[in-house]
């Protein structure tokens, strides 16, 4: 059975951190979905690697075109999804998916691939923390870290939707929870 492993997240959670820690483990044997978008790419960030960067109206024809799994309008004008031909490439190579989208993504990935699919929220020790890591980054205004942290209040409520809570306390361990949970799901180790 082809399986998906969905890692959602508020941002500065941690979950991409936890999601690269499993790609780069060899037994695992996981590809990563790189989710389409139609912002500009920020610095260091790499088209196919990072996203696809498609900018609104590449975005907007492949919506009509039919070609998204899920996708989301996350804030005006700035859309994120899933390609379906992502998805077919990974399992048609034999390998499991695994994706680092946001919550509402995630639900929207659990709720369309149901029993195929692990759903794994990573949760932050604490609001205050999470908002320390947004700001430690210093890749985002102040306008952009309040808006982030009023979407982390409304998805930190809808944790308990998913399959799996990991709270990423200390990221050794949260990495050793999630390679736990994820070997189970896949049927490996």
């Amino acid at each position: 059975m082809n399986k998906c492993i969905i890692f959602s997240a508020p941002s500065g959670a941690g979950k991409t951190t936890i999601v690269h820690a499993l790609i780069n483990d060899p037994v695992l044997k996981l590809r990563f979905s790189v989710s389409a978008c139609s912002r500009e790419p920020r610095p260091n960030e790499v088209h196919g690697k990072d996203y696809h960067f498609l900018g609104i109206d590449g975005f907007k024809t492949l919506i009509e075109e039919d070609a998204f799994v899920e996708w989301e309008e996350v804030y005006e004008n700035n859309f994120y999804g899933t390609l379906k031909s992502q998805i077919q490439e990974i399992w048609e190579s034999g390998h499991a998916v695994i994706f680092d989208v946001d919550v509402v993504g995630g639900l929207n990935l659990k709720r369309i691939y149901g029993e195929q699919a692990l759903a794994i929220f990573v949760q932050p020790p604490s609001f205050e923390e999470l908002e320390k890591r947004l700001r430690y980054r210093s890749t985002e205004t102040e306008e952009k870290i309040q808006q982030r942290m009023s979407k982390a209040r409304i998805e930190l409520d809808k944790a308990p939707e998913f399959d799996v809570i990991i709270v990423n306390d200390e990221l050794d361990q949260a990495v050793l929870q999630a390679t736990h949970v994820v070997s189970n799901f896949i049927g490996v180790k």
